[in-house]
């Protein structure tokens, strides 16, 4: 017997993320092939030891040009990676897990912390955690979410 593919939603090329774990409402997201890992802007990145494991606080503006809302983030740190920005630039990262929703979508993912107060979007959503889920429709913004 064969065994039915689960129906994968399409996405826009951007959408609206929230991330309860981290307190985060909305958040803009550049859905990313060309990403491995996803990423998040973070600075005053702080890592800490918590009951003997590797913890981090760091600060996140969600919204792009609003320095203002900041929201303060601590959760356990999973790994460290090396990353290679899309301009060549090689970065040992913290690795968080956490829950990310796009409109149905839910799902756990790895997320690098970078500073990405320059870059154009707040996240990236790489494809390690579109894998098996999401397709992207490249002609289109907030298919799952409103503006």
């Amino acid at each position: 017997m064969k065994k039915k593919k689960k129906e994968k939603l399409v996405v826009g090329w951007r959408e609206w993320a929230h991330l309860p774990d981290l307190d985060v409402e909305r958040i803009k997201v550049k859905i990313d092939t060309g990403a491995k890992t996803s990423a998040i802007h973070a600075f005053d990145i702080k890592p800490f030891t918590y009951m003997g494991n590797p913890w981090v606080q760091f600060e996140v503006h969600p919204l792009q040009d609003n320095d203002m809302l900041s929201n303060t983030c601590t959760c356990p740190i999973i790994d460290h990676r090396w990353i290679t920005s899309s301009t060549g630039h090689r970065q040992k990262r913290f690795i968080i897990r956490t829950r990310l929703v796009i409109g149905e979508f839910s799902s756990d993912i790895d997320i690098s912390l970078a500073n990405r107060d320059e870059m154009g979007f707040r996240f990236l959503l790489g494809r390690n955690a579109m894998k098996g889920h999401l397709l992207v429709d490249p002609t289109h913004s907030f298919l799952l979410t409103h503006r």
